[in-house]
């Protein structure tokens, strides 16, 4: 692909769905504003490919140009901060602090937080041995000053991957179930905020759980969430309540180290009768549609098809009809709709720094949809709505309790999604809803 493939999301720019994200990391003691802006500006110069802005060329196609602009490390509001807009000098990362929280803030064109997970560790890194000395690196702490591996730009050619056909494919279908909620939101020019809940597990407890059930945390937060969304939402007759789960299948296609977004979605069915089976049991339901999708040749189909989309944008004349077929032709929104999305990255090693860091919460769009972070002691679970309506966090909770699983939940908090501002072409008035 001649352009560079961290431009296309951004053609599918909405203003209720900016496609950005947030990783809020809660430190034991106050953050030192100065400190952090010296580790900040420290930490970008190892990711180049992060130090970047926007614009349109004479094709009207947005380019990422080398930005050596300072990264803007500002004080948290509680509003959108606006990625690209001269405040972080139009960078499409940047951090905020209050207290003893830092928010690293970025757009999702970029990479998701599996890249990102380098650029704030090396970050942290930086901050915290500034701030207390000599730390114990990460394994894979990408050392500010260190170079550049040509893997981490990987991505890689489709027509050199197998073609052999998957042993199996999701093919159950749409879930609208819950459907009405996500329009409610979009269609409502008023509901402007999203909330979370924090929700700690002590991990000991949490995987001595799983182990005796035979589930992994992606298996064992499905079935939960299936009982929880099947109390909450009304039944609809004919359809069947679905969990998204998010898959990083970077090693399938050969890009093992590269920090670009390739995750695609494992989906498991369950019916309205399932709901009085036992989680054990929705767990195992769980565990076997996800072995059954973890196959390279459904990463290999899921990657050709991206890069498909891709060409198609690249073929259209002008910007308009580019956004225009990048949401008809989206990958990520023709994929099967399901009622709520489970993501977990797997345990992040944090060396000496994990001493220092209290929590750690990863903040995304999304409806019914959790964001797991793994510490050495605690699972950090960011369960996200669009309502102020707990009912669905108070149902999760109470299977937490009916299955042992010990836990802390956080009063309700507004998610403040970043916004992006793009360039426009000449004589575009159009703002994206």
């Amino acid at each position: 692909m001649a352009r560079n493939p961290d431009t296309y999301l951004l053609y599918e720019y909405m203003k209720k769905n900016a496609f950005t994200v947030r990783m809020k990391i809660n430190l034991t003691e106050a953050v030192e504003p100065a400190l952090l802006a010296a580790a900040a500006n420290e930490a970008i110069t190892r990711f180049p490919y992060f130090a970047v802005n926007v614009s349109l060329d004479e094709g009207e196609n947005y380019v990422l140009n080398h930005n050596d602009r300072p990264l803007a490390v500002l004080p948290e509001l509680n509003e959108r901060l606006v990625l690209g807009s001269e405040k972080v000098g139009g960078h499409l990362l940047a951090i905020t602090w209050r207290e003893n929280s830092i928010w690293f803030n970025w757009a999702h064109c970029l990479c998701g937080a599996f890249g990102a997970m380098f650029w704030i560790k090396t970050t942290m890194y930086q901050y915290l041995c500034k701030k207390y000395g000599e730390l114990k690196a990460p394994v894979d702490l990408k050392a500010f000053g260190s170079k550049v591996d040509e893997e981490e730009y990987a991505f890689a050619d489709p027509d050199h991957l197998p073609y052999d056909a998957p042993l199996a494919r999701y093919e159950e279908g749409d879930s609208k179930v819950g459907i009405e909620m996500d329009y409610r939101y979009f269609l409502n020019p008023f509901a402007k905020e999203v909330y979370y809940y924090q929700v700690e597990m002590d991990s000991k407890e949490f995987m001595k759980y799983a182990k005796r059930i035979d589930g992994s945390p992606n298996s064992i937060l499905a079935a939960i969430m299936f009982k929880t969304s099947a109390r909450y939402l009304a039944k609809w007759k004919g359809h069947h309540i679905s969990a998204k789960i998010a898959d990083d299948y970077r090693k399938d296609i050969g890009c093992p180290k590269s920090y670009r977004d390739f995750v695609r979605f494992l989906h498991v069915r369950y019916d309205w009768e399932n709901l009085d089976e036992s989680i054990e049991k929705l767990n195992m339901r769980a565990r076997g549609a996800i072995i059954s999708q973890m196959q390279p040749e459904n990463s290999c189909e899921w990657y050709r098809a991206m890069c498909e989309a891709r060409k198609g944008i690249d073929a259209q004349p002008d910007l308009k009809s580019k956004k225009q077929y990048a949401m008809k032709h989206s990958i990520y929104g023709s994929d099967y709709r399901d009622t709520y999305m489970v993501s977990y990255v797997g345990k992040t090693d944090w060396g000496g720094m994990a001493k220092y860091i209290d929590s750690v919460y990863t903040i995304t769009d999304g409806n019914l949809m959790l964001e797991v972070n793994a510490l050495p002691d605690k699972f950090c679970v960011t369960y996200q709505l669009l309502t102020k309506d707990r009912k669905p966090l108070d149902y999760f909770c109470e299977i937490l309790e009916s299955e042992k699983i010990p836990y802390k939940v956080s009063d309700r908090m507004v998610r403040y999604m970043p916004d992006l501002q793009l360039p426009k072409a000449k004589g575009d008035t159009e703002d994206n809803q």
